[in-house]
């Protein structure tokens, strides 16, 4: 009896405190409102359109809500007719295109900012690291014209391999599929590769300098410090980072494939961003659209849960949640 009266007695006094330390940082909740106003409207209200994918949705003069709620229900029709139809060849692609892209570019961000921390010269170091970044900059409308003209019949790429007699004729890179997916993931590497590099070389500027100091003691080189001191503390970051990646595994990207693919390599360069867009909105499929836009959200999301789970087991951390 005591005891039950004494957990009571705990739990009042827990609520008590939290409230009593919710009413002293009242301000900062009410100088918070603005923020959660906002995200409600954005990012919470548009989620309504979800019911959009079990209808068979179609616009008229009267309104997006009235069209949506006299929308004649349909199930799941429309993930039916996905999963019959071109699901494995768009599944295919996007699956390709996101597991060479993070092959490619996971770890080459970390191998920048590792090598990039060894450089003892401050003003080489801080312009290695802002050329490195400033292809993030450009648009991919600039980045996939760069691309597209590098890989031309009589592009930079085909006159090199003819030079090093590796081939005779041109290539046509962006007439035959097979080259699609290696030239995208090599295009979202280079992109974003400086950028990325960013945060490791954040995270190596908070090791503590003792280590290293300690490691000069011992003799270690310069290696054995990259390998036992900055690659173990980089550690955490890559974890959080992995599971980011493997989360959206499914988002090729929009733009840049878009902007390389063609009528000729749609079998191999279609991806479920592109399917969506294609279907949902230039031929007017909106529900059907919907309905893959929203199996890519649900997947991404359960990806996301299952890398977080399997890295407390291999994280001291304890993962992102």
């Amino acid at each position: 009896m005591i005891e039950i009266i004494d957990k009571k007695k705990i739990k009042k006094h827990q609520t008590n405190s939290k409230w009593r330390k919710i009413i002293k940082q009242r301000y900062l909740w009410l100088l918070s409102l603005p923020g959660v106003f906002l995200v409600f409207i954005f990012n919470y209200m548009p989620m309504a359109g979800i019911y959009m994918a079990f209808t068979n949705y179609s616009p008229s003069r009267e309104g997006f809500i009235v069209d949506l709620i006299r929308a004649p229900f349909v199930g799941w029709d429309w993930f039916s007719y996905f999963f019959q139809g071109d699901f494995t060849i768009i599944m295919r692609n996007t699956l390709a295109m996101s597991i060479l892209t993070l092959i490619f570019s996971f770890p080459i961000p970390i191998a920048i900012a590792v090598l990039i921390n060894e450089v003892r010269v401050k003003w080489i170091k801080k312009g290695i690291q802002t050329v490195s970044y400033l292809p993030y900059f450009i648009s991919w409308v600039i980045a996939a014209n760069i691309f597209l003209t590098f890989f031309s019949g009589n592009g930079v790429i085909n006159n090199f391999l003819q030079a090093l007699n590796i081939t005779t004729t041109d290539i046509y890179f962006f007439q035959e599929g097979r080259y699609f997916w290696w030239i995208l993931a090599i295009a979202n590497t280079w992109k974003g590769m400086g950028y990325n590099a960013i945060i490791y070389i954040a995270a190596i500027s908070g090791i503590n300098p003792e280590q290293y100091e300690a490691a000069d003691v011992d003799g270690a080189s310069r290696w054995q410090k990259i390998v036992n001191i900055t690659l173990p503390s980089l550690k955490p970051t890559i974890v959080i980072l992995l599971i980011l990646a493997i989360g959206g595994v499914l988002n090729t990207g929009f733009e840049q494939v878009l902007l390389l693919q063609n009528n000729s390599i749609l079998n191999y360069s279609e991806v479920l961003d592109t399917y969506a867009y294609r279907y949902g909105l230039q031929n007017g499929m909106y529900s059907y659209g919907a309905a893959v836009g929203l199996f890519k959200s649900v997947v991404s999301f359960i990806l996301v849960v299952t890398a977080n789970k399997i890295s407390r087991k291999v994280n001291d951390d304890g993962g992102l949640f």
